[in-house]
């Protein structure tokens, strides 16, 4: 079966569809992030198509730092009133942080809205997190990542959505494909995503390649690892912390990249 000739995408979640950190090329403190490269992906494909040249339009409303209940509320409301034909909604990575997440809550808001997209006729691109189990300090939230899995995976059949499939990817098991901060991917790591999600889709990917992983890397010592932990901790660990304590978020002064469906070549 052919796959949906998708014509306007609207993305939805947190840092990890804001793009970060995926610099731009010559632009200052801009991001491409999966969620473009995948609405370029989908640009060429609508260009390629039966229809001839339709306008591909695309909105990113993502933006670092939000929690489910924003993405999954104000985000889903801009959203429906853009009448997009797909949407991705990606989020509950910073409620998962938290050790007093209820994460079947997390799950029946999710749901809810998957609910509202799906009921406008809408395609729904939702993603798993991916498996934490070699994070520093992450790899506590294994269990609670694990359960949103599965919820995810339920959603997606009672609902007829698509999902990226983050943990099972091996690939993104390997530390060259994350900047420093060991949260968000590299301009590497987000274009095997953007395949990952155009094959989910459907579609097929000129490189076949983006689900395998990188070439063995040569092992670091235990003193060169222990001394690479203690300078993440006290880099990103530390001011996520005290934003935390704060109550403040790194989203704070942000406003979504990509407000309204526009026009998108890719």
């Amino acid at each position: 079966m052919k796959p949906r000739p998708f014509t306007r995408f609207v993305a939805l979640g947190d840092s990890f569809t804001e793009g970060l950190n995926d610099p731009e090329p010559n632009q200052t403190n801009a991001y491409v992030g999966w969620a473009d490269r995948l609405a370029g992906h989908l640009a060429r494909s609508a260009r390629q198509g039966d229809r001839g040249n339709p306008e591909f339009g695309y909105a990113n409303l993502a933006v670092r730092g939000r929690l489910l209940d924003n993405i999954a509320g104000q985000q889903v409301d801009d959203a429906l009133a853009l009448e997009p034909d797909l949407v991705s909604i990606v989020g509950g990575g910073n409620d998962i942080l938290r050790p007093k997440a209820d994460i079947d809550a997390l799950a029946a808001r999710l749901d809810h809205a998957v609910g509202r997209l799906r009921a406008t006729g809408a395609d729904v691109l939702l993603a798993t997190p991916v498996d934490p189990r070699d994070a520093p300090l992450m790899k506590a939230t294994r269990g609670r990542a694990a359960i949103y899995t599965a919820h995810i995976w339920s959603i997606a059949r009672r609902h007829n959505a698509h999902v990226i499939d983050q943990w099972g990817m091996a690939a993104l098991r390997d530390w060259r494909l994350w900047s420093p901060d060991r949260i968000h991917l590299t301009s590497e790591g987000h274009r095997r995503v953007a395949l990952n999600a155009f094959t989910t889709l459907g579609f097929t990917a000129e490189d076949a390649g983006w689900a395998e992983p990188l070439p063995v890397a040569a092992p670091i010592s235990r003193t060169d690892a222990t001394r690479a932990n203690a300078q993440w901790a006290r880099e990103y660990v530390g001011p996520w912390v005290q934003r935390r304590l704060r109550g403040r978020s790194s989203g704070d002064a942000i406003s979504p990249k990509r407000p309204t469906v526009t026009p998108f070549e890719g």
